[in-house]
């Protein structure tokens, strides 16, 4: 058995490569999918792991004039970073940083009394009014208040509005089934939130914006825009559901592409196993190569014996276990040398595997599969100059 390892180079081990460009252009994208709503690019969880505030500057500069996260101390640190205007956080638990939120001016999400209690406490502490929104529960059965308790909030958010301690300033909603197209919660759910929005506008309240729409409804169902729509995914350029279509079908593209360098590249005999367990043994002679890149970088384990990857111009599929830092594929002979360029996935353009890719092979969402690309491999951002 004969082997060959890669000389000590710049070049990096793995990178996760952010076209912002691409993203700039999904931004225009979706908001001609929906001329008549605001948009809001959703740059939660570092922007679906391909870098929050990066992803939010390109996401602002092509016309998003909202940006949404789940928690607070996520949008705190887009306004460290710089950035401005309208931001919104949802995922709020007790004891959170109210106050830090009224101070920077940011939009917190209200779904309970629990919470309507706790901001208002701190914008008399703060000396300021919040800036509310108010969440239905039209369905989903997440966050948000249900049906049964909405007038009670209301009527408790109007009260303190009336003593200055907080501005309405949404009434907002989130789909459980938008990605399936016919669902007939989709329905359901549309006609709740119009009852409840309805509702507090009767009992006086005068929101700046009414949304419930996410990626795929924003794609598909024109009537749930409202006064804004909430991008997350597609903002990426990623399907929120195959079956609504692929990105190309909706004028988006990938902005993620995930490579790595080949650590080592070896001949072995057959009947060779291969990675733990030794699931995979060679069926003969042939070269193994040697992907740095492993479930403590992301990469799924369950897409063992299964993820494509692009070597040379050809998809191979990991050969046996995903490990902690690496995995292997089976060149199936060729030999290419050790630094070579492996393509876990991207765009597809250079017929390189894509996020739905090993979406399928792992049985997953593509959602997941961005998302959950590790720190220990850099993003690397190519075409931050605004276009033209």
């Amino acid at each position: 058995m004969s082997e060959r390892t890669a000389p000590r180079t710049a070049t990096l081990r793995a990178r996760a490569e952010i076209d912002l460009a691409a993203l700039r252009a999904n931004v225009r994208t979706l908001r001609a999918h929906a001329p008549g709503a605001a948009l809001m690019a959703v740059v939660k969880s570092e922007a679906y792991g391909h870098g929050a505030v990066p992803c939010a500057r390109a996401a602002v500069a092509a016309g998003a004039s909202w940006l949404g996260t789940a928690t607070p101390e996520e949008a705190l640190a887009l306004r460290a970073a710089g950035l401005p205007g309208r931001i919104m956080c949802w995922l709020w638990t007790p004891g959170g940083p109210w106050r830090e939120a009224i101070e920077a001016d940011l939009d917190v999400s209200v779904g309970g009394m629990w919470a309507l209690e706790e901001v208002t406490r701190a914008a008399r502490g703060a000396d300021r009014p919040a800036r509310v929104q108010l969440k239905a529960d039209t369905g989903l059965g997440r966050g948000g208040c249900p049906p049964g308790d909405w007038a009670d909030l209301v009527r408790a958010a109007l009260r303190a509005e009336s003593e200055g301690l907080l501005r309405v300033t949404g009434l907002w909603s989130h789909f459980a089934c938008a990605d399936e197209p016919g669902h007939p919660s989709i329905a359901a759910q549309l006609d709740r939130f119009r009852e409840m929005v309805a509702h507090a506008e009767r009992q006086g309240v005068r929101p700046e914006v009414r949304h419930i729409a996410n990626s795929p409804a924003t794609l598909t169902l024109p009537e749930s825009h409202f006064d804004l729509v909430r991008t997350g995914i597609a903002t990426y350029g990623i399907s929120p559901s195959p079956e609504l279509g692929t990105p190309a079908d909706f004028g988006l593209r990938p902005v993620m592409t995930l490579s790595a360098s080949l650590a080592l590249v070896k001949q072995v005999p057959g009947g060779h196993g291969v990675s733990y367990g030794h699931r995979y043994v060679t069926p003969g002679e042939t070269t193994l190569g040697l992907v740095p890149l492993g479930y403590a970088d992301g990469i799924p384990r369950h897409a063992s014996s299964a993820g494509p990857v692009l070597v040379e111009g050809k998809w191979r599929t990991i050969a046996g276990r995903v490990a902690m830092d690496q995995f292997v594929v089976d060149l199936g002979g060729d030999a290419p040398a050790p630094g070579a360029e492996a393509v876990l996935f991207g765009p597809g353009d250079r017929g390189e595997p894509t996020a739905e890719d090993w979406a399928q092979a792992a049985g997953t969402i593509a959602y997941e599969i961005v998302t959950r690309i590790g720190t220990r491999v850099p993003r690397v951002y190519v075409n931050e100059e605004q276009d033209g």
